[in-house]
């Protein structure tokens, strides 16, 4: 299972930012995966879920996860598509030179924490 692969460098990165933010902890992390990674979102969220349970700053978070799905554009025509993992035939001319503009995304969008004020800084 890739995807705790994955998820534990998110949650060190995550982790990392938060800290040097000076966040007191972490609520949500946004991410976008494309759907030619084959990481399946609900591996995903189950590996988030085991690891925020070991790291103090991130046990309230939540995970949102935006599957993007793959789009290419043909070489011979031009034509930019939507298609899955296995059919990056041209719908257009049927050609098979394509190349793939998006789907391989693998990012942190946001991380979204709670930062003391400094009123409750000084208490």
């Amino acid at each position: 299972m890739h995807e705790l692969g994955i998820m534990t460098g998110v949650m060190e990165a995550v982790e990392t930012s938060a800290r040097q933010a000076g966040a007191t902890g972490v609520t949500r992390v946004t991410l976008s995966v494309g759907e030619m990674t084959e990481a399946i979102e609900d591996a995903l969220q189950f590996a988030f879920e085991v690891l925020r349970e070991q790291n103090e700053l991130c046990s309230d978070a939540e995970l949102q996860v935006n599957m993007v799905k793959p789009r290419s554009r043909c070489l011979e025509c031009g034509a930019e598509f939507e298609h899955d993992r296995f059919h990056r035939f041209c719908p257009e001319c049927d050609s098979f030179a394509t190349e793939l503009l998006c789907g391989r995304e693998l990012q942190i969008d946001s991380i979204e924490v709670d930062i003391p004020d400094e009123e409750d800084a000084k208490e």
